[in-house]
């Protein structure tokens, strides 16, 4: 389209606006934060929703900087009035979090005295700024002129004829500010975001089903057309989307089977050589259970000849006890008929001692006697020959007796020396 006719269908639309559309009131001022936001909420919402939702946010959060550590969901639950919530909490959360990143504060108002140029880059890099909220800025907050224009206002200036589809996609409508003067352009944008708004609410408003047959004959028509084109483009889009993850789980599935195959092969292989390795292993099993229970049987008989030799050395150890027995038994009873054998012989020995110098005494008194009478010396010489016999006998028998005290007297003192050194080791000696 030319820029004449397109300025002239601009100018058929601002008139258009007017007869259909009450002007809104005018803004209040805000700081430039606040605008960024409610721009994030107006744009394809109506304004009295964007009015409300933003009162919402100031009252139920302490400052921004709460807003912006706040989940999308908890936003969107505070923005549910809002015809799409998710949508708004998230452009409101990501261009706050930006807005933080680039300036580390909240207060933004230092930028209008700024050149309009360096605060229009600024806002242009962040990656999360939409064109709707970046013109809203610039219009409301920077005293720019730039008209915001959202989805929903797009969608007039496609079915009206003033924008093509590749302009649409775009985002912007090439000599809207050259048709549009500046101190017209707030009026025209609040006065186009009604109609907008209320066909994305209601696709047969009839007021802006008027409207815009009023810009342009059969641009219902077109609206149709386009409204159904949506549709089919949305089920192509569902029907891709579809395909894709149908084709993602196909795709898996296959590297699934594939990965099992080769499992598979890989477990064929380690069993293959695993079985190989068994059947050597269960015949070593099997040779080795063969020699432990062989070993075990050697062992077995080992034990039984060792039981058998243990009995009979146990045997002969009880008949050598009762031989050893009997042994000391006649010894005990050698050894006691010696004793008493000895103590009859020296009882005997003593008897015949003392029958011995009884007789002495008796001879001697007899011999005494017979001094005193005369004899002849035949007589006397024969009667000393017989004395002389009886006195040896006499003599020996003395010494006998002698012999056998002397060893009684060294018997008793022998034992008598042996209590007391038994005596002796028994008693312990007191302290000094």
């Amino acid at each position: 389209m030319s820029a004449t006719n397109r300025a002239k269908l601009i100018t058929k639309l601002q008139t258009a606006l007017k007869k259909h559309y009450d002007v809104a009131p005018a803004t209040p001022s805000r700081p430039l934060l606040e605008h960024a936001l409610y721009a994030c909420l107006l744009e394809d919402c109506p304004a009295d929703l964007a009015d409300e939702g933003l009162a919402k946010l100031e009252q139920d959060y302490f400052d921004w900087n709460e807003v912006r550590v706040t989940t999308v969901t908890e936003l969107a639950a505070v923005l549910s009035s809002l015809p799409d919530p998710n949508k708004a909490a998230q452009r409101l959360k990501s261009i706050l979090q930006a807005i933080f990143e680039e300036f580390y504060s909240f207060d933004l108002d230092h930028l209008k005295k700024e050149n309009l140029g360096k605060a229009v880059a600024k806002f242009e890099g962040m990656s999360s700024m939409t064109p709707f909220v970046l013109s809203y800025i610039i219009q409301h907050g920077l005293g720019g002129h730039s008209i915001p224009i959202d989805y929903s206002a797009m969608v007039v200036m496609l079915v009206t004829g003033i924008a093509s589809q590749a302009e649409a996609s775009d985002g912007r409508v090439p000599g809207l500010e050259r048709a549009v003067p500046k101190s017209k352009g707030v009026e025209f944008a609040a006065l186009m975001h009604q109609p907008a708004v209320a066909l994305l609410m209601d696709p047969k408003d009839k007021n802006a089903r008027t409207f815009l047959e009023s810009v342009a004959k059969g641009s219902s028509k077109e609206l149709d057309e386009w409204l159904t084109s949506k549709e089919a483009a949305i089920k192509r889009v569902k029907a891709r989307k579809k395909e894709e993850r149908e084709a993602a789980k196909q795709e898996a599935e296959a590297e699934a089977a594939e990965e099992a195959e080769a499992k598979s092969a890989v477990l064929v292989k380690r069993s293959a050589k695993k079985g190989s390795r068994v059947t050597k292993s269960s015949v070593q099993q099997k040779s080795a259970a063969e020699q432990a229970a062989e070993s075990q049987a050697r062992l077995a008989a080992e034990a039984k000849k060792a039981e058998a030799k243990a009995a009979a050395s146990s045997k002969s150890t009880k008949k050598k006890a009762t031989t050893d027995k009997s042994s000391s038994t006649a010894k005990s009873s050698t050894s006691g008929t010696a004793k008493k054998s000895s103590k009859t012989s020296a009882s005997k020995t003593a008897s015949k001692s003392t029958e011995t110098t009884r007789s002495a005494g008796e001879k001697s008194s007899k011999t005494s006697t017979t001094k005193k009478a005369p004899a002849k010396k035949s007589g006397s010489n024969a009667k000393p020959s017989s004395s002389a016999k009886e006195a040896a006998p006499k003599k020996s028998a003395k010494k006998k007796s002698t012999t056998t005290s002397k060893s009684a007297s060294t018997d008793s003192s022998s034992s008598a020396a042996g209590k007391k050194a038994t005596n002796r080791k028994l008693t312990k000696r007191k302290p000094r």
